[in-house]
């Protein structure tokens, strides 16, 4: 969601400048700053923003350069800047303080100062509106080649998951006889065997090797990551989706790494955490 468009327009001494910026956010916080001369046209580029830019926190600034001789003075406001001045000395001579920058402190009060500013003639505000559609144009492009970058890495990240996950295929068919060696080395060491219910030992043994199996974690973690991939080729603005998809691929590979009982299938499944980790931190850039 970060994305940066600038453009700019010179017509008849005034230059017309249109800035975009966005920053990552889960909603659209916008904010607009423009001349006053376009107030009224606040709302009506408020719904251009929201329509082309979903979430982000966007600042937008737009600035219109006049030549000085278009430029209207500054207006002071004699009255109220001698109003001001008056009460300050008062007040400094109760307080006995510094009376040096009294006309500077009251200049600097509110409304004292007033620029008055052309009113938006209607062939500017055709010029500024062309203008704010092509930074809106150049932003938009940019975040498209940022996409592009984060599309590729987000790819590259399930092809790691998927990497490991190929080599957990390899080593899961050769747990359960491990199991099986292992329980039956235990008793015949421990010397209790010849007490055991051999029917309730398989039963318990079934039982057990029940609980070990990670088939269904497998099959759903494939499909969980083809369809990560299915829905990041697609046309839409998926980053919601995406969000969950990776939250049902971390549940299978966290059950699986629970489940599993051998060293080397959780160090796998600790290689697709990390990876997963760094698609969670992208997909905070994606829409």
């Amino acid at each position: 969601m970060t994305g940066y468009g600038l453009a700019s327009t010179d017509h008849e001494n005034v230059k017309f400048s249109v800035e975009i910026k966005s920053l990552n956010s889960k909603f659209l916080e916008l904010s607009l700053k423009l001349p006053k001369a376009y107030n009224e046209k606040e709302l009506f580029l408020r719904n251009l923003c929201s329509k082309d830019i979903e979430r982000g926190k966007v600042n937008v600034s737009i600035n219109v350069e006049r030549t000085d001789e278009q430029l209207k003075g500054a207006q002071i406001n004699t009255e109220l800047l001698t109003k001001y001045y008056n009460q300050l000395a008062a007040i400094n001579e109760t307080l006995g303080a510094n009376s040096t920058n009294l006309l500077q402190a009251a200049l600097a009060l509110p409304e004292v100062i007033s620029y008055s500013e052309e009113d938006g003639k209607e062939s500017d505000w055709t010029i500024l509106h062309d203008t704010f559609l092509k930074a809106l144009a150049n932003f938009n492009q940019f975040r498209m080649m940022e996409g592009n970058v984060l599309k590729a890495d987000l790819e590259l990240r399930i092809k790691n998951i998927l990497s490991f996950f190929e080599k957990v295929e390899e080593l899961a068919p050769l747990r359960i006889p491990q199991v099986k060696a292992r329980l039956n080395q235990f008793l015949e060491e421990s010397q209790v065997k010849i007490n055991i219910d051999q029917n309730r030992l398989e039963q318990e043994l079934i039982y057990y090797i029940d609980k070990l199996d990670i088939t269904e974690e497998r099959i759903r973690l494939k499909s969980h990551c083809d369809y990560f991939i299915e829905t990041l080729n697609g046309s839409d603005t998926n980053g919601k989706k995406l969000g969950f998809i990776s939250q049902e691929i971390g549940r299978e590979i966290n059950t699986m790494g629970a489940k599993a009982n051998d060293a080397q299938i959780q160090q796998l499944v600790v290689g697709m955490k990390e990876e997963l980790e760094k698609i969670k931190e992208q997909l905070l850039n994606v829409l």
